[in-house]
């Protein structure tokens, strides 16, 4: 009786098998009746849960360290993957985001985004091509925010695009940005641009994402070419 429309890159599956009944009882609150047995809602493939059971069930999916993507909460550059946006309908651009956010809500909508971008660029940089693996498994590439959290930027994978340490740290300061077609730009005023050149791929454009449908959206880019690039 009703479709569910998915944004591609937004889908992210459970680490762990979560079950519906735990030690303490049902994980959805609405299934408890008196006989400890679930009410006719298990029946129902999908049904509204509140967001206290939602949060308990994220919570049991994965795992607190995942080996695939950066570390998290070492420097000031965490500050900019913290932030969330409630479930869009179409694409939106700019997102109204709740001064009152709850702290799972944070830390998972953050942790879809890192992944599926890191992943939608194969763990390397776009820019440079470098994938680095540390001896821990994590992949040293960072999920930059096209149109930053702070503006607006919603969390879609088409607003982010996988970059190692440095270049996200000259991308966010407008030193770096791409045109439409993902050409790099190369702001003068930095002091030596042939360093950057010397960093960057040998076309002078950045990697797109395996699937072609993931690349950065050009309204993203407009908007940090007009907003942050320092010309």
């Amino acid at each position: 009786m009703f479709i569910a429309i998915i944004e591609p890159g937004s889908f992210l599956p459970f680490e762990r098998f979560v079950s519906y009944y735990s030690e303490t009882g049902f994980l959805e609150s609405g299934l408890e009746t008196g006989s400890n047995k679930p009410s006719g809602l298990i029946r129902n493939a999908v049904r509204e849960i509140s967001d206290h059971d939602f949060y308990r069930i994220l919570s049991r999916a994965f795992e607190s360290d995942d080996q695939t993507l950066p570390r998290v909460g070492e420097g000031p550059r965490e500050s900019h993957y913290v932030g969330v946006q409630e479930p869009a309908t179409g694409f939106d651009f700019e997102i109204e985001r709740p001064r009152i956010e709850q702290t799972l809500n944070r830390a998972v909508r953050d942790r879809i985004f890192r992944k599926t971008v890191i992943e939608a660029y194969d763990r390397k940089c776009a820019v440079t091509g470098l994938q680095l693996i540390n001896g821990g498994g994590r992949a040293e590439v960072e999920a930059a925010h096209i149109k930053p959290v702070a503006n607006g930027g919603p969390d879609s994978i088409r607003n982010g695009i996988a970059l190692s340490g440095t270049v996200h740290w000259m991308f966010d300061r407008g030193l770096i940005s791409f045109s439409d077609d993902l050409d790099l730009l190369v702001s003068r005023q930095v002091n030596n641009p042939d360093q950057i050149w010397a960093l960057a791929n040998k076309d002078r454009k950045a990697h797109r994402p395996i699937d072609e449908q993931l690349r950065p959206h050009p309204n993203f880019l407009g908007w940090h070419r007009e907003n942050c690039f320092k010309h």
